[in-house]
């Protein structure tokens, strides 16, 4: 039978939603602001997106510290009201570039503090056979907000800014005053793995899966748009791109025990064995090919990114908030080298006429990337046995 939610539990997961819907009703339009509004130049606009995307999810780690040293609930108060500051501070920004500069910082230090302590309370106290329908249960809400959060945006965004960015930081007033109810939990890993092994086999696995599995998603996220609107709209690539999202919320707890139960090995071969599918299908264009090209990798993600997640709790003896950090980490570095890499190879394709060879490459690397890390771990030296004493 399964166990329905607690209170706490359905709060934690309402404020992931309400978070995500209010920070994707304003951070998917930061280039146009910063660009259109606020007057900074192309080159500024990226470094200053970089350092913010860097601070996202690397600072996670940061976040992982203040946990351990005061608490789960309290490290949330703190990112909160951190983000509060910073769509505050966008209201005047609107005027003073430095201010906006500063203010989207904030906001990015604000979600590195939040998220792993928002994972780790909801997992904590819970039996391992529960971690797959609370995770899953999670990231439906956050998808749910990314959903539904530009949209809601688009119409106030250019025309009243000042509005929106004040609403959003009402919004997450009133979700830090909530979390207020939460009661204190301590940051602990589970009994079963509070003994486990440290090292190579605990956690970096896990970790480096991560990595490659958010490269080569990546080429999908930040390149579609490039490839789908040319051939067929921007209507119907924002009809694709909500209805990812949207099949995601739905998909993902419904496959979060299958997930759960399959060896990990085998759930590698699944994710990215369908990741590579999805991009091979959109490599043939048009309508039909980038609509189940997208649902291809939907499932992808619905099984890949939690199954790492799973996969790191069970093999660390660390505290949840810890692992969660690291595996945004992970997620940050994977995003980074896609952005890096992925521009250069996408603009060759497109200027000698063959972007679909990009797809190809793409769904190349989720075939072959993998098995090299395989391969790397397979032959890595094991150290030598301590003789016994004579």
């Amino acid at each position: 039978m399964t166990r329905r939610f607690t209170s706490s539990q359905l709060l934690l997961l309402a404020a992931s939603f309400l978070i995500t819907l209010g920070s994707f009703a304003v951070l998917p339009y930061m280039s146009v602001l910063l660009h259109e509004r606020l007057g900074l130049g192309l080159g500024a606009v990226g470094a200053v997106l970089a350092m913010a995307s860097l601070v996202q999810f690397g600072g996670g780690v940061v976040g992982a510290a203040l946990a351990r040293r005061i608490g789960l609930r309290a490290t949330m108060l703190v990112a909160l009201a951190v983000r509060t500051a910073g769509f505050a501070c966008f209201v005047p920004g609107l005027g003073r570039p430095w201010l906006a500069v500063v203010a989207l910082f904030l906001v990015s230090a604000g979600a590195a503090l939040y998220l792993p302590a928002n994972k780790a309370h909801l997992v904590a106290g819970r039996p391992a056979a529960e971690r797959p329908r609370l995770l899953a249960a999670s990231g439906s809400a956050f998808n749910a907000g990314i959903a539904l959060g530009p949209p809601a945006a688009a119409p106030f965004v250019l025309g009243e800014p000042g509005v929106l960015f004040g609403a959003v930081a009402v919004l997450f007033a009133l979700v830090g005053v909530a979390h207020l109810l939460l009661p204190e939990v301590p940051d602990e890993p589970s009994e079963a793995t509070r003994s486990g092994p440290a090292g190579w086999s605990a956690g970096a696995v896990p970790f480096a899966y991560t990595v490659l599995a958010v490269y080569v998603f990546m080429f999908f996220q930040h390149y579609l748009a490039l490839y789908a609107i040319p051939r067929t709209s921007a209507g119907y690539y924002g009809v694709v791109l909500m209805g990812y999202a949207l099949l995601l919320v739905v998909v993902q707890p419904l496959l979060a025990d299958w997930t759960s139960k399959l060896p990990y090995a085998r759930a590698l071969r699944w994710g990215f064995g369908t990741l590579a599918l999805g991009l091979a299908t959109i490599a043939t264009g048009g309508h039909w090919g980038i609509a189940a090209g997208a649902v291809l990798i939907c499932l992808a993600e619905a099984v890949l990114f939690l199954r790492n997640d799973l996969a790191a709790l069970e093999r660390s003896p660390d505290p949840p908030a810890t692992v969660f950090a690291r595996q945004r980490l992970a997620a940050g570095l994977g995003a980074s080298a896609a952005a890096l890499l992925g521009g250069p190879l996408y603009a060759t394709a497109e200027r000698t006429s063959t972007a679909s060879h990009f797809w190809l490459l793409a769904a190349a690397q989720a075939v072959t990337l993998p098995l090299l890390l395989q391969a790397s771990l397979t032959t890595r030296p094991r150290k030598a046995p301590t003789p016994p004493a004579p």
